[in-house]
């Protein structure tokens, strides 16, 4: 998911989120500093990995496409993990309400979130981070390497910014 148009043969920085998940709001910090650093130098990609302990996180994952598609992907995340809080009290009309927030088309969010549009895609990632080997999030994937910030967070972004810079900079 990517609201911006990165470089043709940008490094693609695979992002395992779930927006019901408190480290990953602890690693938006990380996430602006990279958007910052690298701009569209560097494709991040959210990714979903929705966790069965927390319930409202596959309807999160749905909303954040809904997001993507209307053109705000990345805002409704950062706004949707900034509270998760409310996220776990409200369930799905905190969904709504933040599409409301952002100037989205609210109605559709409802839709979407009825009509399970975006089903497929949310499965799809969720198996395909199982079969790499994703069991907690965030988790990172840049250049086939996986870096799990779901058990710590330290150091992980220097990390991200040494592939990036490695694979920016092109064969030696």
């Amino acid at each position: 998911m990517n609201d911006s148009s990165p470089a043709a043969g940008a490094p693609v920085l695979d992002v395992w989120c779930e927006l019901q998940c408190t480290d990953c709001r602890s690693a938006l910090e990380d996430l602006r500093a990279l958007r910052a650093r690298y701009g569209d130098r560097l494709e991040l990609r959210l990714r979903h990995f929705p966790l069965e302990k927390h319930k409202h996180a596959f309807a999160a994952a749905q909303a954040a496409e809904e997001a993507l598609e209307q053109g705000k992907g990345w805002e409704y995340v950062e706004a949707v993990l900034g509270r998760v809080e409310e996220l776990d009290r409200e369930g799905e009309p905190f969904l709504v309400e933040v599409a409301r927030e952002l100037g989205l088309d609210a109605e559709e969010f409802d839709t979407a979130l009825v009509d399970g549009r975006h089903i497929l895609i949310v499965d799809a990632d969720q198996a395909e981070g199982k079969a790499i080997g994703v069991t907690g999030t965030p988790t990172y994937v840049i250049d086939g390497e996986r870096l799990d910030g779901g058990k710590s967070q330290e150091g992980l972004r220097e990390r991200v910014e040494q592939i990036a810079d490695r694979l920016l900079a092109g064969p030696e």
